[in-house]
């Protein structure tokens, strides 16, 4: 699971990860994706322009003060790169580091997840709310709705059903504006962590009779929720997920109970991609998968967890392009890669990435780079996508992310200032 030797002529990557605890199965399945593709590109390419990727895993189980040991101990493994970013896939442990490696001039990369506000790079200059946020996609399912009804919701009632934590109480802003934009009524329902018992919230849904619920589940609770909503006989055609609510690891466990259940998502699933596909040839035809469950590989998490690698790959290649072609670069340097990306579709392409994921484009003012999201439907077996990119309202939500953006600056007495 890890390669743990961090020399100096290295690229080296932590990776605080979760394998185990209640959301293990998870972990398991992207960071399978991300660990294989680090090994790809140093199997298929000899590494980043001839610097090999190194890397060790930290096991978090999405755990808020392990993350936070986590971080403390892989940051000086190498003094040079001190881990090039963190990427820990937990809103939670991203809150707890937020401050912390933007003082330690280490980029913390929250890539579809984490702290919507610092899209904002002149007040969160370390800090990469990467492809899309929570607030973006509640938007864009927002408005995935309104086009399945004409054109309006308006007089309608829209359940949200969330993670009673940092995660699911993130898109609530947007939600709300939404919501008064819209014109129709929003109800908000949270569920304790981790999410197993749901009887009371569902039979408050059933009194409610909303006309869709929008779910923002993560691990067991998801596949409990869809169970939960078999029982009280109300339509999974009516419920749309956020993206860490639509994996097979949801929707599988779940049997019938998942069929017509709807998410959103910023990448694709399938081995159509021809990345993936090579990642069979190059890594699992050598015996070198990170997979112990290789029917796993093609999936939605674990084509995130690619998606994931492929975005720090080419930060680190951007970034070299500024400072070295050939050299391993520092903390600062990958923070410059990170804020001036440009991932289009002809280098995904390039990638054998076509369709995976959106175009990431990021600024000082930007470092969400796409706000885009697909929405996909469970058909029983697998997910069908049923929509193109959609793009969340930014002329209602960038501005909601800006006030509190500012409103952090203030109470932690930062002056905005974009970084050369």
């Amino acid at each position: 699971m890890t390669q743990a030797v961090a020399q100096s002529n290295e690229q080296f990557i932590a990776i605080p990860s979760y394998r185990v605890g209640p959301y293990g199965s998870n972990g398991q399945s992207f960071y399978g994706g991300y660990v294989d593709y680090l090994n790809y590109v140093n199997l298929k390419e000899g590494g980043i322009n001839g610097v090999k990727l190194s890397w060790e895993e930290c096991e978090t189980e999405y755990n808020n003060a392990k993350g936070v040991e986590c971080y403390e101990r892989l940051k000086n493994k190498n003094p040079v790169t001190k881990g090039t970013a963190y990427n820990v896939m937990a809103t939670g442990i991203s809150y707890a580091l937020i401050d912390k490696t933007a003082e330690d001039k280490v980029p913390l990369m929250m890539v579809g997840y984490g702290r919507t506000d610092a899209v904002d790079g002149s007040v969160f200059p370390y800090a990469f709310p990467l492809v899309t946020t929570y607030q973006m996609q509640a938007s864009a399912i927002v408005k995935f709705l309104t086009t399945k009804n004409g054109g309006s919701l308006a007089g309608k009632k829209i359940a949200f059903l969330y993670h009673d934590s940092a995660y699911g109480k993130e898109p609530i802003g947007a939600l709300e504006a939404e919501s008064l934009l819209g014109k129709f009524a929003l109800v908000q329902i949270p569920v304790a962590h981790p999410g197993n018992e749901q009887g009371a919230q569902w039979l408050r849904i059933r009194q409610e009779n909303p006309d869709y619920v929008i779910f923002w589940g993560w691990g067991v609770m998801n596949q409990t929720a869809m169970k939960a909503a078999q029982k009280v006989g109300y339509s999974r055609e009516k419920m749309i997920g956020s993206w860490w609510a639509g994996s097979e690891e949801d929707t599988v466990p779940a049997g019938e109970a998942a069929k017509g259940y709807m998410s959103a998502t910023w990448n694709v699933s399938g081995k159509n991609v021809p990345v993936i596909a090579d990642i069979e040839k190059v890594v699992y035809a050598t015996g070198k998968g990170n997979m112990q469950d290789q029917a796993k590989v093609g999936t939605i998490l674990y084509n995130r967890g690619v998606s994931v690698a492929i975005a720090t790959v080419e930060a680190i290649r951007t970034a070299q392009g500024k400072y070295g072609k050939g050299k391993v670069i520092s903390g600062e340097q990958m923070r410059w890669g990170l804020e001036n990306l440009n991932i289009t579709n002809a280098r995904l392409g390039a990638l054998g990435a076509t369709g995976l994921l959106p175009e990431i484009k990021t600024s000082c003012d930007n470092h969400e780079g796409s706000g885009k999201v697909k929405i996909q439907q469970w058909d029983g077996s697998k997910w069908v996508l049923i929509s193109d990119w959609i793009e969340g309202n930014k002329a209602l939500i960038h501005p909601l992310f800006k006030a509190n953006a500012a409103k952090y600056a203030k109470e932690k007495n930062i002056t905005p200032a974009c970084m050369k």
